[in-house]
């Protein structure tokens, strides 16, 4: 379980009331690093188990949020086309703290200012267990995938380019 000594975040304080287990990691960031493939080699995990969240809309009172791998792109037809739209484009940078109520590289899935859809990409299902932003930057949690699910309400699709 998470230490009292970490901050919490809006993410840790959720995942807590549900007794959900989870651990908190913490890197560097002073260096600016803070894309996901450097956060993966600065907590010494496989790049693979590393998840980005991405927050996506379809009008502009229609959001999602995609979970994928760092290393990823969103497929942004596939991704529609789970969540049942015609389109689907990033939300912008300057919209994402009013709308979550987190900033750019510190969005976590869980905890955000309302419960979007949400849709884990199926490659998290592989792995079991997930890292995801706890919702600041610096601050990463790792969590089962089926808790993640359960938290969040989401449905795992294959929504990067990667995947057909």
């Amino acid at each position: 379980m998470a230490k009292a000594k970490h901050a919490k975040t809006n993410a840790i304080r959720l995942l807590e009331q549900q007794k959900m287990h989870f651990d908190v990691m913490e890197y560097e960031t002073g260096d600016g690093q803070v894309d996901g493939v450097s956060v993966a080699e600065k907590i010494g995990q496989p790049v693979a188990r590393v998840f980005k969240t991405l927050v996506a809309k379809a009008s502009a009172q229609k959001l999602f949020v995609f979970v994928i791998p760092v290393a990823e792109e969103l497929d942004l037809k596939a991704a529609a086309k789970v969540v049942g739209e015609k389109k689907i484009e990033m939300l912008a940078v300057k919209d994402l703290l009013s709308h979550t109520g987190y900033v750019r590289g510190g969005c976590s899935p869980v905890g955000m200012k309302k419960l979007y859809p949400t849709v884990i990409d199926a490659s998290a299902q592989e792995q079991g267990s997930i890292i995801v932003s706890a919702g600041k930057i610096g601050m990463q949690i790792h969590v089962q995938v089926d808790d993640l699910k359960t938290i969040t309400k989401a449905q795992l699709a294959s929504i990067t380019a990667t995947h057909e």
